[in-house]
C-alpha cells in the first residue's frame, strides 16, 4: 500500500503540473516543478521508514548520491534565479527614464537610451555567464532519464525501495531539467535523445500506479520538450533562459529599442504626444514583466533554498535511523 500510494502520489503530482495553467516555463511553473521534487523527497523519506529497510547496506549510499545529484543541480538551478535580480535593477529603470523624457521637455534623450541600452548589455552578458556557469558545474549525463533495463537494476531490491528510487530519479531529472532550462540555459538536447523506453514504468509485475505514473512523466516530458523547441527556435535568447517572464521582458524591451531608435532618426529632441505616450505605455507593460520576473525568481529561491534544508534534515535523518537499529 505504502508503494502504491508513492507512485499514485507522484502520478498526480506530474499530471497538475502537465495541465498547469501557467504557461511552461513561467516562474510559477518553476515553483510548482520545484514544490512538486520537495513532495516527492519528503514522501520518499517517509516510505523509507515504513520499509524497515537494513542498516548500512546499499540502499543508503544509493539515496545520498540521489539527493547529491538533486543539491547539485538545484544549487545551480538558484544561482540562475539569484543573477535575475540584477537584470532587474537594470530594467526596472526603462520605465522612469521614459516617464522622465515625457514630462521633461529638456531631459536628455540619451539618458533615456543609456536606460534601455543596459538591460540588453545586461541580458546577452547573464547568457554568457550562465554557459560559463553550466559549463564548470553541470553534468549533462546525471540529468538524462535513466535507460537501464529494470532487470539489470534489479528494481525488487530493499523490499522495491530501488524501485522507487529509479522512478524518482526519472521524475527529478526532468524537474531539474525544467528548472535549468527555466533559470540557467536551455536543455531540450537531454528531452530529445533520451532513449524511447527511458521513462517508462518497470517491466514485469509493475503496478497500475506505476504505469499511471510513467505516463504521466511521459506527458509532461513531452509538453516541457515542445515548449523548449519551439521557444528557443523563436527566442532572441536563443538557448539561454527560458523563463517566460524573462523572454517577455527582454523581448519587450527590444520592441522598445527599435521605436526609440525611430525616433531618435526623426531627430526630433522631444516627440508629439502621441509618440511619447505610447513609449511611456510600452515601458508600464516592461515594468510589469520585470516586476512578475522578479518575484517569481525570489519565489523560487526561497522553495530551493527549504529543499536544500530538507535534504540536510533527511540525510541526517535516514543516517541517525541507521545508527540506532
Amino acid at each position: 500500500m505504502a508503494m502504491n500510494s508513492f507512485y499514485s502520489s507522484m502520478a498526480h503530482g506530474l499530471e497538475a503540473l502537465q495541465h498547469s495553467p501557467h504557461a511552461c516555463l513561467s516562474a510559477p511553473f518553476l515553483q510548482q516543478a520545484a514544490a512538486l521534487l520537495r513532495s516527492l523527497h519528503s514522501q520518499l523519506l517517509h516510505l523509507v521508514q515504513r520499509l524497515h529497510l537494513p542498516p548500512g547496506e546499499r540502499w543508503l549510499d544509493e539515496y545520498m548520491d540521489e539527493t547529491s545529484r538533486l543539491w547539485d543541480a538545484c544549487q545551480l538551478a538558484r544561482a540562475g534565479a539569484s543573477a535575475l535580480d540584477a537584470y532587474c535593477a537594470a530594467a526596472a529603470r526603462v520605465a522612469p527614464a521614459i516617464h522622465a523624457w515625457r514630462r521633461l521637455y529638456d531631459a536628455d534623450l540619451q539618458v533615456v537610451q543609456r536606460a534601455v541600452s543596459a538591460p540588453r548589455r545586461h541580458a546577452a552578458g547573464l547568457q554568457q555567464d550562465n554557459r560559463a556557469l553550466a559549463d564548470a558545474r553541470l553534468d549533462p549525463a546525471t540529468l538524462l532519464l535513466d535507460a537501464r533495463s529494470p532487470l539489470d537494476f534489479k528494481l525488487n531490491a530493499f523490499n522495491g525501495f530501488r524501485g522507487v528510487l529509479y522512478a524518482l530519479r526519472n521524475a527529478s531529472s526532468l524537474l531539474l531539467i525544467v528548472l535549468i532550462s527555466g533559470t540557467v540555459t536551455c536543455l531540450p538536447d537531454l528531452l530529445l535523445t533520451c532513449a524511447p523506453g527511458a521513462a517508462a514504468a518497470p517491466a514485469g509485475a509493475a503496478t497500475h500506479h506505476q504505469h499511471y505514473a510513467a505516463s504521466m512523466l511521459a506527458r509532461l516530458r513531452q509538453r516541457v520538450a515542445q515548449e523548449l523547441v519551439d521557444s528557443a527556435g523563436s527566442s532572441a535568447a536563443g538557448n539561454g533562459i527560458m523563463m517566460y517572464e524573462f523572454r517577455q521582458a527582454r523581448a519587450a524591451i527590444d520592441s522598445l529599442k527599435q521605436d526609440l531608435d525611430r525616433v531618435v532618426a526623426m531627430g526630433c529632441r522631444h516627440p508629439p504626444e502621441d509618440i511619447i505616450g505610447g513609449l511611456a505605455q510600452r515601458a508600464e507593460i516592461i515594468d510589469g514583466w520585470v516586476g512578475m520576473l522578479r518575484s517569481g525568481a525570489d519565489s523560487l529561491i526561497v522553495e530551493l533554498d527549504d529543499f536544500f534544508d530538507e535534504i540536510v534534515e533527511g540525510r541526517k535523518m535516514l543516517s541517525d535511523l541507521c545508527s540506532h537499529r
